[in-house]
């Protein structure tokens, strides 16, 4: 019988469209939203980042794989886990031009197609990537599903828990889209949770609280950081009863409209003076909260070459950033401005208010894999609390 790397797989679009290329990783079937990244590394910060839960990962740069991936064990800690954004794989499956059948770096523990293997995520290869983005590109919301020729005959985890938030018909093949549900629940985690810095002064730091609605653990990283401790907080938690000194709104996957009432428990924290900072679906929820309006993007910003000029500055800078979503700039109340614009569209990159230290970003100025131009506002936003 052929090994999973000799087996066929073959990729078939919402669309009508179908494609056959060699499976990599795990012989599972999966289904999700075909989304892009140009990265040329980060691939295993990426696909362990909360907010591709639902989606399949099409890499356009060729070489994915070739530096390996480093170890990964269920008892690494937040602070101690470069190389990875969460304890495990959230894309649903992976679309490479090839497969580095070896990979070379020290810190290199397996080669990715091993990895998805463990991690139970197949993964295809022998695809034109470019022909994929180009059909994501005219085919705003395009849905996928991998078909290993040989499957293993029962579904992997991540698979049964998309089940279990769509609930589809039984025994019907359908296409799974993450932006049609309320998808918080499978990425935020579960109970509350204290990380202290580990240097100090003596004196007990300011205590940042973060909303997880699938943070990449590169946020809590760079909070600690510089010195203030995080206290993690599930997406659901009643958000009045949580001492600290400022929020920090976290990254994530979906639609922000299919949250449940997130939006009315933060509008209350806008309606106080403390501190604020909102990040990519943060953001986006930000901006409901205060009652702006967002809408589907017919060309979604998925990159890592996004540039962004700060509003009233000649000053750009290039970012990550992974949405399909933003923030509509003609619905922004008084008080609040458009903070950074996207140079090529010219879209809503960040809000802040005009005398309130509430702001937010739509991309990832805690960018693992980079560009690191816009780390400053992490390190500002902790230094002003």
């Amino acid at each position: 019988m052929p090994t999973p790397q000799e087996s066929k797989c073959t990729l078939s679009l919402s669309n009508g469209q179908s494609f056959q290329g060699q499976l990599i990783g795990a012989p599972f079937e999966t289904s999700g939203e075909l989304v892009f990244t140009t990265g040329m590394v980060g691939y295993s910060e990426a696909l362990t980042d909360p907010s591709y839960f639902g989606q399949i990962l099409v890499f356009t740069y060729p070489l994915i794989g070739n530096y390996g991936i480093p170890k990964l064990t269920p008892s690494i800690s937040i602070e101690d886990s470069r190389g990875f954004e969460s304890n495990k794989v959230h894309a649903s499956a992976v679309i490479l031009a090839i497969d580095s059948a070896e990979a070379f770096h020290w810190t290199s523990h397996q080669t990715l197609d091993k990895w998805l293997l463990e991690q139970g995520v197949p993964g295809i290869t022998c695809l034109d990537p470019r022909q994929l983005v180009h059909l994501i590109r005219e085919h705003g919301g395009l849905l996928g599903r991998v078909i290993p020729e040989r499957s293993l005959g029962f579904k992997n985890p991540l698979t049964s828990q998309i089940e279990v938030i769509s609930k589809p018909p039984q025994n019907e093949a359908v296409f799974f889209d993450p932006s049609s549900h309320n998808v918080l629940p499978a990425v935020s985690c579960k109970e509350r949770r204290v990380i202290l810095p580990k240097t100090g002064n003596g004196q007990r730091a300011k205590r940042i609280a973060l909303l997880d609605c699938g943070v990449k653990w590169n946020i809590v990283r760079q909070v600690l950081q510089h010195g203030a401790e995080v206290e993690l907080v599930p997406w659901d938690t009643d958000l009045a009863n949580v001492d600290c000194s400022g929020w920090l709104l976290s990254n994530g996957p979906g639609d922000p409209t299919k949250t449940g009432d997130l939006r009315q428990r933060i509008s209350h924290l806008t309606q106080s003076n403390i501190p604020i900072l909102g990040i990519c679906l943060g953001h986006q929820l930000l901006a409901l909260s205060i009652g702006a309006s967002t809408e589907r993007m017919q060309y979604g910003h998925r990159s890592h070459n996004q540039p962004v000029q700060l509003v009233g500055t000649r000053k750009g800078y290039i970012t990550s950033q992974n949405h399909g979503y933003v923030v509509v700039d003609k619905t922004l109340p008084e008080g609040w401005v458009p903070w950074f614009i996207n140079a090529n569209d010219f879209t809503v990159e960040g809000l802040r208010h005009v005398t309130k230290p509430q702001r937010s970003v739509q991309f990832h100025p805690e960018a693992a894999g980079g560009p690191r131009d816009t780390g400053w506002i992490i390190e500002q936003f902790v230094k002003e609390i």
